[in-house]
């Protein structure tokens, strides 16, 4: 799976390398984390770099509580919770690493698996819009705590898709983010297929780093250091 990953380099770097613009003053992030508002690159809006929520609500959920972190890319077309987004709304997710944590006989210990020169990729991902609506409460305009409902805006919220590892990731989980080849990104966000195979090896490395990355609430530049294994 993909549960945490980073992404510091620069805005300037990341605004040449999607070919896209920030719509809000960007902070690295070393420890992003299921629930955070961060970087997307949406096919409704590919010249720009929008926030998202991590962790997808579908349309027809009953609350905002039910959210999805990774989809499986062997399944994303067909699953309910997934296949209107896989059809209509795909993004890309920039990262420049991200953390897979293995056992040991001291207890879990986090690798971060990133190129080895830290150029960013962008993971496959998928978003959605959730709102209240009439439909779902059966209330009017009004939820059963009596709110209105009428003028809420829509929580935008991304998933990331995931497939077999690589060669470096095998030996700390069974599954990997998708990362595109920089020549399907635009393809991914057409609309069209695109291969959904664990991303070479060549270029990726694995390190230890602090257990500090296990709190999502410690974010710097620490957390990306290696550590004594």
């Amino acid at each position: 799976m993909c549960g945490r990953y980073s992404l510091f380099a620069s805005e300037e770097a990341l605004e040449s390398r999607f070919g896209a613009t920030f719509e809000f003053d960007f902070e690295p992030r070393y420890n992003a984390a299921p629930g955070q508002s961060l970087p997307v690159v949406t096919d409704e809006a590919p010249d720009r770099i929008r926030r998202s929520e991590w962790g997808l609500v579908p349309q027809w959920a009953d609350d905002e509580t039910e959210r999805y972190i990774n989809a499986r890319s062997e399944t994303v077309a067909r699953k309910p919770a997934f296949a209107n987004s896989y059809e209509q709304r795909r993004c890309l997710v920039p990262a420049d690493g991200f953390y897979e944590w293995t056992e040991t006989e001291n207890g879990k210990r986090p690798y971060r698996v990133a190129f080895e020169d830290d150029r960013p990729f962008a993971m496959a991902g998928l978003y959605e819009r959730w709102t209240p609506t009439t439909e779902q409460t059966g209330l009017g305009d009004f939820t059963n705590d009596g709110v209105d409902l009428s003028g809420v805006e829509p929580i935008q919220t991304f998933t990331v898709l995931t497939t077999e590892p690589n060669g470096v990731v095998e030996p700390l989980h069974h599954r990997m983010a998708v990362i595109l080849d920089p020549e399907d990104e635009t393809r991914w966000l057409d609309g069209e297929d695109v291969p959904f195979d664990p991303a070479p090896s060549d270029g990726f490395h694995a390190y230890p780093v602090s257990t500090s990355v296990n709190n999502p609430a410690n974010d710097g530049p620490e957390l990306v250091r290696p550590v004594d294994g």
